[in-house]
């Protein structure tokens, strides 16, 4: 596939979308690369890393290899995840702690659109698609309903975090971020971003990739044999997330780790029930308009790998 400057800085800018979406707790950035009509040659490329490359540089020369490996596309793609990663993070901590309830419904609004536009790949439907989409719902469910594990900041636990939360964040429905909440090791990351702490972020680094190289030949070879069920089961992840990300909040229990209040268990209420200033017109607003992005992304997205030869 032959691409220019525009093409790659579109993908860059894709990608600066996907590290947004993952700096958030219950947020995924594998739904922008969906969306945005990338995510099957995501888990190509990245399942395509393997050590025959190595025989091909030795053999065909550096611009084979490169080739092989799509090297362009993730140079461009992870530069704008990058960029994303140590500068919208604080954009996006500033938000969730000033203006919670504006910008949950915002994502809440790209959620419920999200789920629509997965789903709306699946050709067909049948019992095994529609039970696949609700055994994604109920696990998807069930993770974000689970209580945070107590900080932790040991080298060995920081590289499995990584693994972890990597699967996650190329998932669907499935935000890292959040995992990274549920494994105690979220604040840990953000504070090693914020302070450039480059021995954490090299170790959780090396776990990503570890986790990466690992999952993503799962992904490839289940959309290759079961695509209808496999995107069954990804809308199900996406709209069994909705819980997590729904504005309205009861909080009902917390802990202090160090100076960090956690919360440890919620309840989603409605907005006359929610104790504070709800600003429900704002926030249907703001759902609205997370909404129609995703309509927009659809537009502005080149055509989507999944459209195409669905099988069950």
């Amino acid at each position: 596939m032959q691409r220019g400057f525009y093409d790659y800085l579109t993908i860059s800018l894709k990608g600066m979308a996907m590290g947004a979406a993952d700096v958030v707790p219950g947020v995924s950035g594998g739904t922008i690369a969906f969306i945005s009509g990338i995510y099957e040659e995501l888990i190509s490329t990245i399942s395509g890393v393997k050590p025959s490359l190595i025989k091909t540089w030795r053999t065909d020369g550096f611009k084979a290899m490169w080739k092989e490996l799509n090297g362009p596309f993730i140079i461009a793609l992870f530069s704008g995840i990058l960029i994303s990663l140590f500068t919208v993070m604080r954009l996006a901590n500033y938000l969730l702690e000033n203006h919670p309830i504006l910008i949950w419904s915002f994502f809440f609004g790209l959620v419920v659109a999200s789920v629509w536009y997965v789903g709306s790949q699946i050709p067909r439907w049948n019992f095994k698609v529609t039970l696949s989409l609700i055994i994604g719902a109920a696990i998807a469910f069930y993770i974000v309903s689970l209580p945070p594990l107590g900080a932790n900041t040991g080298n060995l636990f920081i590289f499995f975090a990584g693994a972890i939360a990597i699967c996650a964040m190329i998932l669907p429905g499935i935000s890292g971020a959040f995992i990274l909440v549920l494994l105690g090791a979220y604040k840990t990351i953000t504070e090693a971003a914020h302070d450039f702490d480059f021995k954490t972020l090299g170790i959780f680094a090396v776990g990503a990739v570890v986790g990466l190289l690992s999952f993503s030949k799962l992904l490839k070879w289940l959309f290759v044999h079961y695509t209808n069920i496999t995107l069954a089961v990804l809308t199900g992840f996406i709209a069994g997330s909705l819980n997590k990300i729904w504005p309205w909040k009861e909080v009902l229990e917390t802990e202090f780790y160090g100076d960090k209040e956690v919360v440890l268990k919620e309840a989603s209420v409605l907005p006359w029930n929610f104790d504070g200033e709800a600003n429900t017109l704002y926030a249907i607003i703001l759902m609205l308009v997370g909404f129609l992005l995703i309509f927009l992304l659809e537009r502005f997205a080149s055509k989507n790998p999944e459209q195409e030869n669905a099988t069950d």
